[in-house]
């Protein structure tokens, strides 16, 4: 078995610079591989982050990929919410007290951290070369932190056999969300449910449909006036978010909308045709995510519960192309629960390149939990324990 001094990295600034095969056997479906990263490379966000990726090499032969990304980070993002509140009143005038400028392993926004690899080749391998390339790159960007970024299983076990090795800590993250459909169709789905969880649904579907009929296309490539419909709509969602890591923009859209792998639901008032509720997925192979969505609160009311019926929708939808897994994301989640997703465990682990800063951050973050990284998990764990999803 080879092990760390058999590796080496090469960098890149963008994803376009690696064979695309190695991207192919890297990040094949259900990870959301080059089309991805070329999309976000391209989408302005350049006063947010700067992208860049490692090429693995094992004797000269690529054999994997680690996207990496940098940003100023909020601290109070990761900070139990008494400690948050301090951080936001001092950074208002110091702004390093709330700010640290982070290199991040994995993606802006993907729904999980990957280092994309070649069978064979486990991450605990190469995670050595990996983190030595990292703590030079981090010196030269002037970056603070490190963090491997919401890794899931079984990535994550490879990292927490090594943490010690490689000066990490660990840190929960913003768990995900996911949901097995194990027959396809909406009424096996609902069938599935716990049947609290499926009384509450049918009666929210029910009444939300009472007040106005709306209809539901799929489009794929949508064109600049449908984009120009989604834009609003987008934003007054992202708006109402507790957590916000990054900031996108109508030119992601427009970016993303070129690739085959996505697909936008769209619900439509009958009379007017308005734009009622949106939602952008993408399809990849037995899994289908969930990644954005948008109401228009106004049309909404409060009482017509659009985002059970755009994910009655969804569920028909995914369903019929196939998908045996559906992905939603982090945060919002309590209407997530209630549709019947579990939660899955993701995982960062850190280094800061102070000795001193990382010492105090490590006990900082200790106790961070999901109960203390969103109130909304907060109230569900409490009321059904960690087991009940």
């Amino acid at each position: 078995m080879p092990d760390a001094s058999d590796f080496s990295i090469r960098w890149f600034t963008s994803a376009t610079q690696i064979d695309g095969d190695l991207w192919e056997s890297c990040f094949p479906p259900p990870l959301e591989g080059h089309w991805w990263y070329t999309a976000l490379e391209n989408s302005r966000l350049e006063d947010q982050f700067g992208f860049a990726y490692m090429q693995i090499e094992r004797s000269g032969e690529p054999v994997g990929i680690a996207p990496v990304f940098f940003m100023d980070v909020p601290i109070d993002l990761v900070a139990p919410p008494a400690i948050a509140r301090i951080l936001k009143r001092l950074g208002a005038v110091i702004r390093a007290a709330r700010y640290q400028r982070t290199l991040f392993i994995g993606s802006v926004c993907a729904d999980e951290g990957t280092v994309g690899l070649k069978p064979g080749i486990r991450l605990a391998q190469v995670a050595p070369v990996i983190q030595r390339a990292a703590d030079e790159r981090a010196r030269i960007e002037r970056c603070h932190v490190i963090a491997w970024k919401d890794f899931p299983e079984p990535q994550a076990a490879d990292l927490e056999a090594v943490k010690t090795e490689l000066g990490l800590f660990r840190l929960v993250s913003f768990p995900g969300t996911r949901l097995q459909l194990p027959d396809p169709g909406f009424e096996p789905y609902l069938k599935n449910l716990k049947g609290s969880r499926r009384h509450n649904l049918k009666k929210k579907l029910r009444r939300g449909k009472e007040r106005g009929e709306l209809y539901t296309t799929v489009a794929q490539y949508p064109d600049d006036a449908t984009l120009n419909e989604i834009w609003p709509l987008f934003w007054q969602t992202y708006e109402k978010g507790k957590t916000q890591f990054e900031r996108f923009n109508i030119e992601f859209f427009r970016q993303i909308r070129r690739c085959p792998q996505a697909h936008f639901i769209l619900m439509r008032d009958t009379d007017t045709h308005a734009l009622a509720a949106f939602m952008l997925c993408f399809q990849l192979g037995p899994r289908v995510i969930n990644k954005f969505i948008g109401f228009d609160y106004a049309l909404d009311g409060g009482d017509r519960f659009l985002y059970f019926q755009l994910w009655e929708q969804f569920v028909r939808w995914a369903s019929g192309v196939g998908a045996a897994e559906l992905q939603s994301g982090q945060t919002g989640y309590r209407a997530k629960l209630d549709v019947g997703h579990d939660l899955v465990p993701l995982t960062n682990y850190c280094r800061h390149l102070s000795p001193l800063l990382h010492r105090v951050s490590e006990k900082a973050t200790r106790n961070v939990k999901w109960e203390t990284l969103d109130e909304d998990l907060a109230v569900f764990l409490k009321a059904h324990g960690s087991d009940s999803t």
